[in-house]
Protein backbone atom coordinates (compact mmCIF):
# COMPACT_ATOMS: atom_id res chain seq x y z
CA UNK A 1 0.00 0.00 0.00
CA UNK A 2 1.43 3.36 -1.46
CA UNK A 3 0.74 6.38 1.42
CA UNK A 4 -0.19 9.98 -0.38
CA UNK A 5 2.42 11.46 1.59
CA UNK A 6 5.98 12.18 1.46
CA UNK A 7 8.36 12.58 4.73
CA UNK A 8 10.26 15.73 5.67
CA UNK A 9 13.58 14.43 3.95
CA UNK A 10 13.02 13.05 1.05
CA UNK A 11 13.07 15.79 -1.79
CA UNK A 12 10.63 15.47 -4.77
CA UNK A 13 12.53 13.71 -7.15
CA UNK A 14 16.65 12.89 -7.10
CA UNK A 15 17.22 15.76 -9.70
CA UNK A 16 16.13 18.95 -7.10
CA UNK A 17 17.95 16.87 -4.08
CA UNK A 18 21.37 16.68 -6.07
CA UNK A 19 21.58 20.08 -7.21
CA UNK A 20 20.07 21.37 -3.85
CA UNK A 21 17.41 23.18 -5.21
CA UNK A 22 14.02 23.79 -3.88
CA UNK A 23 11.39 21.74 -4.32
CA UNK A 24 8.55 23.40 -6.63
CA UNK A 25 5.61 24.11 -3.91
CA UNK A 26 7.78 24.99 -1.39
CA UNK A 27 9.09 28.31 -2.87
CA UNK A 28 6.10 30.51 -1.07
CA UNK A 29 6.53 29.84 2.69
CA UNK A 30 9.46 29.97 4.99
CA UNK A 31 10.94 26.90 5.65
CA UNK A 32 14.69 25.16 6.68
CA UNK A 33 16.51 24.07 4.53
CA UNK A 34 18.04 21.60 7.06
CA UNK A 35 16.59 19.58 9.97
CA UNK A 36 17.53 20.70 13.90
CA UNK A 37 20.75 18.76 15.34
CA UNK A 38 20.16 16.52 17.94
CA UNK A 39 22.13 18.99 20.29
CA UNK A 40 19.12 21.52 19.37
CA UNK A 41 16.46 19.28 19.88
CA UNK A 42 17.51 17.61 23.02
CA UNK A 43 18.31 20.72 24.99
CA UNK A 44 14.79 22.36 23.86
CA UNK A 45 13.57 18.95 25.48
CA UNK A 46 15.44 19.26 28.64
CA UNK A 47 13.85 22.81 28.76
CA UNK A 48 10.13 21.50 28.66
CA UNK A 49 11.06 18.70 30.82
CA UNK A 50 12.18 21.37 33.02
CA UNK A 51 8.81 23.36 32.63
CA UNK A 52 6.95 20.42 33.12
CA UNK A 53 8.38 20.35 36.42
CA UNK A 54 7.67 23.65 36.98
CA UNK A 55 4.46 23.93 35.99
CA UNK A 56 3.36 20.86 38.64
CA UNK A 57 4.92 23.02 41.54
CA UNK A 58 2.73 25.46 40.21
CA UNK A 59 -0.51 23.46 40.50
CA UNK A 60 0.89 22.37 44.03
CA UNK A 61 1.66 25.94 45.28
CA UNK A 62 -1.99 26.85 44.04
CA UNK A 63 -3.69 23.99 45.78
CA UNK A 64 -1.99 24.98 48.65
CA UNK A 65 -2.81 28.45 48.57
CA UNK A 66 -0.31 30.69 47.65
CA UNK A 67 -1.45 32.25 44.39
CA UNK A 68 0.95 35.18 43.86
CA UNK A 69 3.49 32.38 44.02
CA UNK A 70 1.53 30.54 41.54
CA UNK A 71 1.48 32.86 39.21
CA UNK A 72 5.10 33.78 39.73
CA UNK A 73 5.67 29.98 39.23
CA UNK A 74 3.41 29.82 36.05
CA UNK A 75 4.97 32.76 34.57
CA UNK A 76 8.27 30.78 34.82
CA UNK A 77 7.00 27.95 33.30
CA UNK A 78 5.57 29.45 30.41
CA UNK A 79 9.08 31.26 29.70
CA UNK A 80 10.79 27.98 29.96
CA UNK A 81 8.16 26.73 27.51
CA UNK A 82 8.67 29.68 24.94
CA UNK A 83 12.58 29.61 25.48
CA UNK A 84 12.01 26.06 24.06
CA UNK A 85 9.86 26.68 21.25
CA UNK A 86 12.81 29.28 20.01
CA UNK A 87 15.50 27.29 20.52
CA UNK A 88 13.97 25.11 18.03
CA UNK A 89 13.15 27.81 15.69
CA UNK A 90 16.75 29.14 15.09
CA UNK A 91 18.22 28.97 11.84
CA UNK A 92 18.19 29.66 8.67
CA UNK A 93 14.61 29.90 6.84
CA UNK A 94 14.60 30.81 3.40
CA UNK A 95 11.79 31.71 1.25
CA UNK A 96 10.83 33.01 -2.36
CA UNK A 97 11.13 36.62 -0.69
CA UNK A 98 14.61 35.78 1.41
CA UNK A 99 16.35 34.67 3.59
CA UNK A 100 15.96 34.82 7.10
CA UNK A 101 18.25 34.00 10.18
CA UNK A 102 16.57 33.91 13.14
CA UNK A 103 18.41 33.52 16.45
CA UNK A 104 17.67 32.95 19.95
CA UNK A 105 16.61 36.77 20.89
CA UNK A 106 16.15 38.42 17.22
CA UNK A 107 15.46 37.70 13.90
CA UNK A 108 16.91 39.20 10.73
CA UNK A 109 15.81 39.07 7.40
CA UNK A 110 17.29 40.01 4.49
CA UNK A 111 15.54 39.91 0.54
CA UNK A 112 17.10 38.22 -2.32
CA UNK A 113 17.93 41.29 -4.11
CA UNK A 114 20.00 42.22 -0.76
CA UNK A 115 21.93 39.35 -1.03
CA UNK A 116 25.43 39.26 -2.70
CA UNK A 117 26.45 36.23 -2.54
CA UNK A 118 26.10 32.96 -0.38
CA UNK A 119 29.80 31.55 0.21
CA UNK A 120 31.27 28.32 2.54
CA UNK A 121 34.43 29.38 3.61
CA UNK A 122 36.99 27.92 6.42
CA UNK A 123 37.29 30.42 9.04
CA UNK A 124 37.45 30.17 12.97
CA UNK A 125 33.88 29.46 14.10
CA UNK A 126 32.33 29.16 18.03
CA UNK A 127 32.24 26.25 19.45
CA UNK A 128 28.33 25.23 20.37
CA UNK A 129 27.65 29.32 20.07
CA UNK A 130 30.13 29.54 23.45
CA UNK A 131 33.04 31.76 23.07
CA UNK A 132 35.36 29.42 22.60
CA UNK A 133 36.19 29.44 18.92
CA UNK A 134 37.76 26.50 16.53
CA UNK A 135 38.97 26.25 13.38
CA UNK A 136 35.76 25.32 11.08
CA UNK A 137 33.64 26.03 8.14
CA UNK A 138 30.84 28.62 7.96
CA UNK A 139 28.43 29.82 5.10
CA UNK A 140 28.07 33.57 5.14
CA UNK A 141 26.02 36.06 2.80
CA UNK A 142 27.71 39.30 1.70
CA UNK A 143 25.53 41.86 1.07
CA UNK A 144 24.76 43.42 -2.19
CA UNK A 145 25.35 47.13 -1.56
CA UNK A 146 28.52 47.21 -0.06
CA UNK A 147 29.78 43.68 0.09
CA UNK A 148 30.02 43.92 4.15
CA UNK A 149 29.88 40.05 5.29
CA UNK A 150 27.05 39.20 7.89
CA UNK A 151 27.37 37.36 10.58
CA UNK A 152 27.65 33.49 9.44
CA UNK A 153 24.42 32.01 8.73
CA UNK A 154 25.17 28.27 9.71
CA UNK A 155 29.20 26.55 10.98
CA UNK A 156 30.05 23.19 11.13
CA UNK A 157 30.80 23.60 14.93
CA UNK A 158 27.31 24.51 15.75
CA UNK A 159 24.20 22.48 17.32
CA UNK A 160 22.67 21.83 14.62
CA UNK A 161 25.71 19.93 12.46
CA UNK A 162 28.18 19.37 15.72
CA UNK A 163 29.84 15.37 14.41
CA UNK A 164 27.40 15.66 11.69
CA UNK A 165 29.64 17.04 8.64
CA UNK A 166 27.51 15.58 5.86
CA UNK A 167 24.80 17.30 6.70
CA UNK A 168 26.41 20.83 7.11
CA UNK A 169 27.65 20.06 3.64
CA UNK A 170 24.15 19.53 2.63
CA UNK A 171 22.64 22.56 3.96
CA UNK A 172 25.25 24.54 2.72
CA UNK A 173 24.88 23.34 -1.52
CA UNK A 174 20.95 23.99 -0.49
CA UNK A 175 21.65 27.79 1.08
CA UNK A 176 24.31 28.44 -2.51
CA UNK A 177 21.11 27.22 -4.04
CA UNK A 178 18.57 29.05 -3.15
CA UNK A 179 20.46 31.71 -3.11
CA UNK A 180 21.44 31.26 -7.10
CA UNK A 181 18.53 30.09 -8.01
CA UNK A 182 16.49 33.10 -6.32
CA UNK A 183 18.46 36.51 -6.20
CA UNK A 184 17.63 38.94 -9.20
CA UNK A 185 20.02 39.29 -12.25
Amino acid sequence: MSLPFQTAGRAPDARSAAAGSPPHGAREGWRRPYRPGPLRVAGAAVLLLLASYVLLSTLIIAVAGGPLSACASLAVGVLLIGLALRLLRVGVWVSAQGLRRVGLLGTTTLAWAEVGAVRTRQQPVRWLGLPRTVQGQAVSVERAADGEPLRALVTDHSADFLGRREAFERAADVLEGWAAESRPG
